[in-house]
């Protein structure tokens, strides 16, 4: 296996289009105000610290509070060179505007004052319109990479409208690249195998506690040349620490006691080998030739230095063989993804 590289160090291809990136994304749900409100004086910080710490690829949707996460991260990006950085953002949920009449999204786990609605549209027309609202929201005149999101009860929809949809913005120059962001791998290797789409964002499914995307996703990924994007690597919460325990919470809910003592398992291997139950989190996804970067989020410009900087000591093979030998993962690890240079070329 190669070695991992650092948020900081020479990029790896995403996706078809020439676009490069180092393998750390941040994931900018906190910019819309996640689980708690971020402060004025707060969030500011947060992409100022992920470019200080080497990222360079930035991932949003409309989703985020409502609209909020992609005018926060279009503000945190004006000042940056826009050629350097990789923006994605997704479609499939319009906001509509209504009256909030006091009330909240936390239903929806955003702190923001639910002065819009969703509405589900994969359609052509929803595309269109929600690519040119996040336009506006990000101020930005293109959008790197277009991801349908959650389209798990609009497989046909997504099929017939959104990714054709997408095509078409691809080869007018709106966006450069395609391809979709879900939960389950299942629906995203379909569309793998059934779209010209060049990029998948796949959430949980490819982690230390959940390698069910090595079943379907990344083989298919990998025949078709589609750069997988491996988001949620922490699984909600209990790999994000290094000693979990009965209280960590797994895939958005309370950790049953085998996957809590699973992941302590791990993290003693990681501990004789000098290295974080974090780390491993990180840079486990990465091992898998068709994978060009993880997703991380951070609602604080410590927690986004510090999910940066988990790529930089290389956790080398001998750590996952043991976990192997002992049934701690699954499948075996190949070549990491190769390194390109500035223009999207492999370094030789």
């Amino acid at each position: 296996m190669s070695a991992v590289v650092s948020a900081g160090s020479q990029p790896v291809a995403i996706g078809r289009a020439g676009l490069s990136a180092p393998p750390i994304a941040y994931g900018a749900a906190a910019l819309g105000n996640l689980y708690q409100a971020l402060g004025e004086e707060d969030w500011p910080t947060i992409v100022p610290a992920a470019w200080a710490g080497g990222v360079r690829y930035f991932d949003v949707a409309p989703h985020y509070g409502l609209g909020l996460a992609e005018r926060r991260l279009g503000e945190g990006l004006r000042d940056l060179p826009r050629d350097e950085v990789i923006v994605s953002t997704k479609v499939g949920r319009l906001l509509v505007p209504q009256d909030a009449g006091g009330r909240t999204d936390m239903e929806n786990l955003f702190d923001v004052p639910a002065d819009h609605r969703r509405v589900r549209d994969y359609s052509r027309d929803g595309v269109l319109r929600s690519i040119e609202q996040s336009l506006e929201r990000l101020g930005l005149d293109r959008i790197d990479i277009a991801l349908v999101h959650d389209p798990d009860d609009h497989e046909r929809d997504a099929l017939e409208g959104a990714f054709p949809a997408l095509s078409e913005l691809r080869d007018q120059g709106v966006i450069r690249s395609f391809g979709a962001g879900m939960n389950q791998s299942r629906m995203l290797s379909l569309f793998v195998r059934e779209t010209d789409a060049d990029v998948m964002m796949i959430a949980g499914r490819w982690t230390l506690l959940d390698q069910s995307a090595a079943v379907d996703l990344l083989p298919a990924a990998e025949e078709r040349d589609v750069t997988v994007l491996a988001a949620a690597v922490f699984n909600s919460g209990i790999l994000a620490t290094d000693a979990p325990g009965q209280d960590s919470t797994f895939d958005y809910g309370p950790a049953g006691r085998s996957v809590v003592e699973r992941a302590q398992a791990i993290a003693r291997v990681a501990h004789r080998y000098g290295r974080t139950l974090p780390e491993l989190a990180a840079q486990y996804p990465l091992t898998h030739s068709s994978v060009g970067a993880v997703v991380m989020g951070g609602a604080s410009a410590e927690q986004v230095a510090r999910n940066s900087g988990l790529v930089a000591r290389h956790v080398g093979n001998e750590v996952w063989g043991e976990l192997r030998e002992r049934g701690l993962i699954s499948h075996e690890v190949a070549p990491a993804r190769q390194a390109v240079g500035r223009e999207g070329h492999p370094v030789r």
